[in-house]
Formats: C-alpha cells, structure tokens, sequence
C-alpha cells in the first residue's frame, strides 16, 4: 500500500498548486468568469491528459531507449534537485512563470497547463512514484488518483484564485512555494539514493 502522505506532499510540491494562482490570474486578466472558468477546465484537462500518459507510458518508453530505470531515478531525482533549489533560493514559481505569460500568447496550454501545473518535476514525479518494480497496478492506480486529486485541487484553486490571491498576495504564494521547494529537494535526495542502491544492487 502506498504512503498517501508522502505520495499527496510530493505531487503537491512539484505541481505546485498556490504557485501556479498567480499564473492563471496572469493568463486570464483579460477575460470574463465563464471563460477563465473554460480555461481553468482546458488546463486541468491538458495538465492530467499529461501526467497520465507519462504514469502510462514512462517507463516503457524509457525501456525502448535501453534506459534503465535506475538510472532514470537517479538523473530524475537530480533534476528534481536543481528544481527545487531554483523554487528556494532562485526565482520562485510564481515569479518565473508570470515572465512566460508577459513573453508569450496567453492561453489555457502555455504557460498555464504546461509548465506551471504540468512541468518538468511533475512529469518526473509521475514516472518514479509508480515504478513497475516497486508497485503493482493498484498501487499505481492509487497513486495515479492522488495525483489526479491534487490536479482537482488545482482546478478548484484556480476557480477562486482572485479571492485567494488577494488574502494571500503575490509574496504569500513566494513562500508557499519556497516551502515546497524544501520538501521536493528531500524527496529529490531519497530518489537519487533509491537509484543507486538498485543500480549497485545493494
């Protein structure tokens, strides 16, 4: 049985819901309630469609390129690693993000659903908390629901993101993500360990 704990912390840092509020307040400033709630639907729908595919088909398409999951974890878990010493010293998420929405077309796809709820760390995230080896298909599937929930909490976040960002301001969702970035830097550490041990068999 999965660790739901671990499993709801860990999506919750790399996908990062309060970090990704001032992204979509960014992204629909300019449209009325019904359309940021499509658009808020259209990014979750895209961000999960995503992740999903990557639960799926991760490891086999790692598997095709002679790729050993071990390896993966540990190059994984190291990426991880920068990321979230990025989300704690460097820019925040928020902060990054709004940059990509002043650069680029505004749209529910990008930067709203890939990379701010669908990025990097999450797809990684995906891939190494349901490994073949370690969980079988009703552990996957749990963890493939925890997941889906914390997208649904996304969704619901987005839909009140002007009341919550107004209570908490740009600077609260800084920290927030701040905070997260701490808790993925140790779930990062325990996957580049885990790699090592499988690859050395020890």
């Amino acid at each position: 049985m999965i660790d739901f704990v671990s499993t709801f912390v860990s999506f919750f840092a790399v996908i990062d819901p309060i970090g990704t509020l001032p992204v979509f307040v960014a992204v629909t400033r300019s449209h009325d309630e019904a359309t940021r709630r499509r658009m808020a639907i259209v990014a979750t729908a895209v961000a999960a469609a995503i992740l999903v595919f990557f639960v799926i088909a991760g490891e086999f398409i790692l598997s095709a390129m002679s790729v050993p999951l071990a390896a993966f974890k540990v190059a994984g878990g190291i990426v991880l690693f920068l990321f979230a010493l990025t989300m704690i010293f460097g820019e925040s998420k928020p902060e990054e993000e709004l940059r990509l929405v002043e650069s680029a077309d505004e749209g529910a796809i990008y930067p709203l659903a890939v990379p701010s709820i669908a990025g990097p760390g999450s797809m990684l995230a995906a891939v190494l908390l349901t490994e073949n080896a370690r969980f079988g298909f009703v552990e996957q599937a749990l963890t493939t629901g925890v997941m889906l929930f914390v997208l649904g909490l996304t969704f619901v976040l987005m839909l009140s993101a002007g009341w919550i960002q107004r209570r908490i301001g740009q600077s609260g969702a800084s920290v927030v993500s701040r905070v997260m970035g701490l808790i993925l830097a140790s779930v990062s550490v325990e996957a580049v360990l885990s790699g090592i041990k499988a690859y050395f068999g020890l």
